[in-house]
């Protein structure tokens, strides 16, 4: 009865405030860059409406591909990069067309409006109407304060209505996050993974993602794949799930759900994924916010990126820690079922290097601490609901058509290096790790103009016969092989490194160094703006994650020479994955740990020796100050093959073993790694 009382409520509140949007464009504020605003908001906020109705009377099935194809371009055809000069979306235009303050929270408003698509698609009327209201609530301001004084409100008056929107649906927003990820039932997007007609490209635009030919190529390809090759894709995915809990010795037995990341178009190999986890007794749940469909303009992304700063505060920090915990308390059960995150990462795009706009919102000195006390916080909340060391993960990736005319050829190869015999991989890197193990620290040096120069100290063992310092990564979490990796000593490693461009999380550095001191981040620079500060700006917001210094949380030697090769035969570096980046020759990961939260789980290499380097100087505080130990971040820099000069395992007494000079692996044992190397030099 409740529930029946709500749905009416909501669509009495649905239907006064459709009726108010239509009234906003025959009115006026005073103010014609406003009047343009509340105009261009309002319909786009009733074409929000149509469509949710479109969604309600079966139009994603009934309608034809023109139609579908009709609906996705008005959604986001304002964002698009030849339209993004004239949106209020642009920081840059809000800004011109108002002043700082005005034009920022203006376009942060539309922001928050943009946010309503999905839910639309969803038929997620609560969400819809809260966003709707917060408009006409915020026009009703300026139109009434217009009408009755001949000027415009206050900018702190209209802020407050932004915070408070914010604070108050707080709770139903966290409770709609933490259920979507725990919650098996109900789940709008499994139904399209099990229930669509995946030969139809129609199911694409039912997510309400935005979708190019892009989406489009790729589920058409994998329709017409053999089912051998899609049972190839999905089993190394989901086979490496569950290696992750038995070599690290979960129990699985007990989980109930596994969390689904993917890009859309990939829905054939994820329901065959989604029988290979039934199997394992997992049932399948698909966050909206962890789904990927085409990226309309990542510069708009990259332009609201720190909204938040707008409106953050302590109060507002604290709120939604308490509703997060207080939603996590709701479903702790269910979180007791949560297996952990399987992925399956695309690769393709187009490199982005973002400009930099200064009328964007940015978070002061201040509130990037607190962003920072609040990611730990609800962080550390996460896993008191959902302790590390009894989840795990899997992350695999695939290119799309985006990639160029030879996306076949490439497809082929990806394919190929997933499924490479870890075995013979096993086996080389317990050549590479039974040197390292004989290490005080090791040194590596750049060539070909690279300038880096590093020594990375190591932990020292106790009993070498029953312990190691690496662990042999085969193809379980990380898909696909090749790596051995510790957490190294933090006091003693020293010096520079630098790679001459490289892609981290989607955004490019050229020429980036960083230079460490007793392990910690001492300085850093990258050439992609003329102006060296905002360089240092830019490392720091997306690498530093805010913070004024971080860790060297890795140490890794990436094995893979068949993926270096592969990246460099079709000419695609710049478009990898960091998951298989950091394969193709040495890395560095700053942050955290690859332990964090779990450096207490006992695990053994396949040699049946126990891993003992899992944890440093900072992560060891994790019982006195918890909030010392872990940065909940981890960014792997690769150092490539053919920046590479030296590696080698140095001694106590002095004494060097080379593992890698002048860009191949010279350590006895080790020589296959050379091959796909050198057969790309005969072939040139």
């Amino acid at each position: 009865m409740m529930e029946t009382e709500n749905r009416e409520v909501l669509q009495e509140r649905y239907v006064l405030a459709t009726q108010r949007l239509r009234e906003i464009p025959q009115e006026s504020v005073g103010h014609p860059a406003l009047d343009e605003y509340f105009t261009k908001m309002a319909a786009f906020e009733e074409t929000l409406a149509g469509y949710y109705t479109f969604v309600k009377q079966g139009g994603m099935e009934t309608g034809t591909l023109e139609q579908l194809r009709d609906w996705n371009h008005k959604l986001y055809s304002d964002i698009l990069p030849e339209n993004y000069g004239q949106s209020w979306g642009n920081p840059a235009y809000a800004v011109a067309k108002m002043d700082e303050q005005w034009g920022r929270l203006l376009t942060y408003v539309y922001n928050v409006l943009r946010g309503s698509i999905m839910p639309a698609a969803e038929g997620d009327l609560e969400e819809l109407v809260i966003r709707m209201e917060l408009l006409v609530e915020i026009y009703g301001v300026f139109s009434s304060v217009w009408q009755e004084e001949k000027q415009l409100p206050s900018y702190e008056t209209v802020r407050q209505i932004v915070y408070w929107h914010n604070s108050d649906y707080s709770d139903i927003r966290s409770e709609k996050s933490v259920r979507t990820m725990v919650c098996t039932e109900n789940n709008p997007v499994v139904d399209i993974i099990m229930d669509a007609d995946l030969t139809d490209v129609r199911y694409l635009y039912r997510y309400g993602l935005y979708v190019t030919e892009n989406e489009i190529e790729i589920a058409r390809f994998l329709a017409d794949l053999p089912q051998e090759t899609i049972d190839t894709m999905a089993d190394t995915y989901t086979e490496g799930y569950r290696i992750g809990f038995e070599v690290t010795g979960k129990d699985l037995s007990i989980k109930k759900s596994v969390d689904l990341y993917y890009h859309i178009g990939f829905e054939r190999m994820m329901r065959k994924a989604v029988n290979n986890f039934a199997a394992m007794g997992l049932k399948p749940v698909v966050r909206g916010g962890r789904l990927e469909g085409a990226k309309p303009n990542r510069q708009y992304a990259y332009d609201h990126r720190e909204d938040q700063g707008l409106i953050w505060d302590r109060a507002l920090q604290q709120r939604k820690l308490e509703v997060m915990k207080t939603a996590y308390e709701r479903y702790k059960q269910e979180a007791k079922g949560y297996a952990g995150p399987a992925v399956v990462e695309i690769f393709g795009e187009e490199p982005f290097s973002p400009e930099s706009r200064p009328q964007a919102i940015k978070l002061s000195p201040e509130q990037q601490k607190m962003w920072v006390e609040y990611s730990n916080k609800s962080n550390e909340l996460y896993a008191q609901y959902i302790p590390m060391p009894e989840r795990s993960f899997t992350i695999i990736s695939f290119p799309t058509p985006e990639i160029g005319e030879d996306f076949r050829g490439i497809f082929e190869d990806t394919v190929r290096v997933n499924t490479l015999d870890y075995i013979q991989y096993r086996r080389i890197q317990e050549c590479l790790i039974e040197s390292l193990d004989q290490a005080d620290h090791v040194e590596i040096k750049g060539m070909n103009g690279n300038v880096t120069d590093l020594s990375v100290n190591l932990w020292k063992l106790q009993d070498p016969e029953k312990e190691t310092i690496f662990e042999n990564c085969v193809a379980d979490v990380n898909i696909p092989v090749g790596e051995v990796f510790t957490s190294p000593v933090l006091s003693g490693t020293n010096g520079v490194l630098q790679v001459s461009r490289v892609y981290l999380d989607g955004l490019e550095y050229k020429n980036l160094s960083v230079t460490f001191k007793d392990g910690m981040i001492a300085d850093y620079s990258c050439d992609n703006f003329p102006n060296a500060q905002e360089g240092r700006d830019y490392i720091k917001e997306n690498i530093l994650h805010h913070r004024d210094t971080l860790p060297m949380g890795e140490f890794a030697i990436g094995t893979n020479t068949t993926a270096y090769v592969m990246a460099r035969k079709w000419g695609i570096e710049d478009k990898l994955t960091i998951l298989i980046a950091e394969k193709t020759g040495p890395h560095f990961a700053v942050g955290d740990t690859c332990y964090s939260h779990e450096e207490d789980v006992v695990a053994y290499n396949p040699n049946g020796k126990r891993i003992v380097a899992r944890d440093n100087e900072k992560s060891r505080l994790r019982d006195t100050e918890p909030s010392e130990a872990y940065f909940n971040c981890h960014t792997d820099i690769t150092l490539p093959f053919d920046e590479l000069g030296e590696l080698t395992a140095v001694k106590k007494d002095g004494g060097r073993i080379p593992i890698i000079e002048k860009g191949r692996f010279v350590l006895p044992g080790t020589e296959a790694l050379n091959e796909p190397l050198e057969q790309r030099t005969e072939d040139k």
